[in-house]
């Protein structure tokens, strides 16, 4: 037997022998909290001392049976979900530190993925509680933001960063049962898209999504779902004024996150709006008529199949061509 099959058998079965000794620790807590300990350091420094593949997959379970030290730590104190959701937050905040210290090390990336994991658990386990649910997501964001300072992370941790920031703000207003969103989103969204608007013009080539889809959508989603709720008329007007001209600024700068938020938003607003009159105008017509119609339809489509295809991608083009 050659001694890489060698390495590969010893690496599974001792993998394979950890999970059973950890499952068979949850017997009494002691034995629990030292055999987790233990097997935390001994995968950790088992890492270290190892080069190749072999090195990432051992890193990424000492990530993993540290994730399942702190969720055990949470249950010892009898915390609830959301409470311990905020514990199992220090794995990925430990593992953006260690990913900065790697650097470039080809176990980095392995370890960060592995300790986001478990910030996507602790998603799930506060979503009981609002508030918790907006801090967690918020400190998502700010893991995020600070492996975004990486250069070599900087566009997906940046993205990501953004996408939690402005979804704590909606769980928040949420769960603060806050009616008019608009006047806690608006500031926050004339102050991000000045920012945005800063930054493309010292660099030309920054995506609009970057620059202005956080400061867009803080308040246009939020104003979608109260208008949705809103029985009254002049929130759904606003807000599909907001979005046509939101809609006509990203066709006429050719800006792909004001086109695509600004149709989407006023899209939907719209349907909103007409579908109790269409609802009404359906209910009137014979009951025959509204399938033929759709039957017509679908002969007009497929009668221009190649034609429609050929549409679709020219506009998939023109979208891509956008910045």
């Amino acid at each position: 037997m050659r001694r890489t099959d060698v390495s590969i058998t010893a690496l599974v079965c001792g993998l394979g022998g950890s999970v059973s000794v950890a499952l068979l620790s949850l017997a009494t807590r002691p034995a629990t909290f030292a055999v987790l300990g233990v097997l935390v350091a001994a995968l950790a420094l088992a890492a270290v001392r190892t080069k190749g593949p072999a090195q990432a997959l051992l890193a990424c379970a000492a990530t993993f049976y540290a994730a399942v030290f702190a969720g055990a730590g949470a249950a010892a104190l009898d915390l609830p979900p959301h409470r311990a959701a905020l514990v199992l937050l220090a794995v990925p905040a430990l593992t953006a530190v260690l990913g900065a210290v790697l650097r470039r090390h080809p176990a980095a990336l392995p370890v960060e993925i592995t300790g986001a994991a478990a910030g996507l658990v602790a998603l799930p386990l506060a979503a009981g509680d609002g508030p918790t649910l907006a801090l967690v997501l918020a400190l998502c964001g700010v893991v995020a933001a600070g492996t975004a300072v990486r250069e070599e992370r900087r566009q997906v941790a940046g993205h990501l960063a953004a996408v939690c920031f402005v979804t704590a703000s909606w769980v928040r207003l949420a769960a603060s049962d806050v009616t008019a969103p608009e006047a806690y989103t608006l500031p926050v969204t004339a102050v991000a898209l000045a920012l945005g608007a800063l930054r493309r013009r010292k660099d030309p080539q920054a995506s609009s999504w970057t620059a202005y889809g956080p400061g867009l959508a803080a308040t246009l989603v939020p104003s979608l779902v109260a208008a949705w709720g809103d029985e009254h008329w002049l929130r759904p007007l606003l807000l599909g004024l907001a979005a046509l001209a939101v809609t006509l600024a990203g066709a006429r700068l050719r800006l792909q996150a004001l086109l695509v938020l600004g149709g989407a938003v006023l899209a939907l607003d719209a349907l909103h709006e007409l579908a109790p009159y269409v609802a009404q105008v359906v209910g009137a017509l014979p009951r025959w008529l509204p399938p033929a119609l759709v039957g017509l339809l679908l002969l007009g489509v497929g009668a221009t199949y190649e034609q429609r295809l050929r549409d679709a991608r020219r506009l998939r083009e023109s979208l891509s061509r956008m910045r």
